[in-house]
């Protein structure tokens, strides 16, 4: 396939990369991992449900238990959703091909979606007397936790040090 000129500038593009694919070696594939760990979607919403219980533990202590059960409602509407997509999207049927693990992580990107919404629509029938503001801050809360969790993992290491 011809080399194509980029529109407005003289830069060069192709389909091809002249320098080729190489694989990593097990050595170099162990080094990458040990510099740039993964964070388990588990350890994550684990933190979720304790930031959550910990929010509800609060809104009790302060407000009363009708506020930290609607706390922890919020919590559960974070907690319940990720852990439906975090078992979704690490099944070995995930790991089969590229493929499918993309088009399982849009799958239960969606089935998260869906139980978010299912969840807060259920919201004030499940929990009686529902105070809003409590679950809403409770819900935002256990959502930064995946924030969090990208700070802890920090920045690749580097050996060059």
């Amino acid at each position: 396939m011809p080399a194509r000129v980029a529109s407005g500038s003289r830069q060069r593009w192709d389909d091809d990369d002249e320098r080729g694919f190489r694989p990593l070696t097990r050595a170099q594939a162990e080094d990458l991992r040990r510099r740039q760990p993964s964070v388990s979607p588990w350890k994550v919403i684990g933190a979720q449900a304790l930031l959550g219980l910990l929010l509800a533990g609060a809104a009790g202590l302060l407000f009363g238990t009708s506020v930290a059960v609607s706390a922890l409602y919020g919590a559960v509407v974070a907690v319940l959703p990720g852990a439906l997509m975090a078992r979704g999207a690490t099944s070995p049927l995930a790991r089969l091909t590229p493929t499918a693990g993309a088009l399982s992580i849009l799958l239960w990107a969606f089935v998260k979606i869906g139980a978010t919404v299912m969840l807060l629509a259920l919201a004030p029938r499940v929990v009686q007397p529902l105070h809003w503001p409590a679950l809403l801050v409770a819900l935002v809360a256990c959502l930064q936790v995946y924030w969090f969790a990208l700070l802890v993992r920090g920045r690749p290491k580097n050996n060059a040090a």
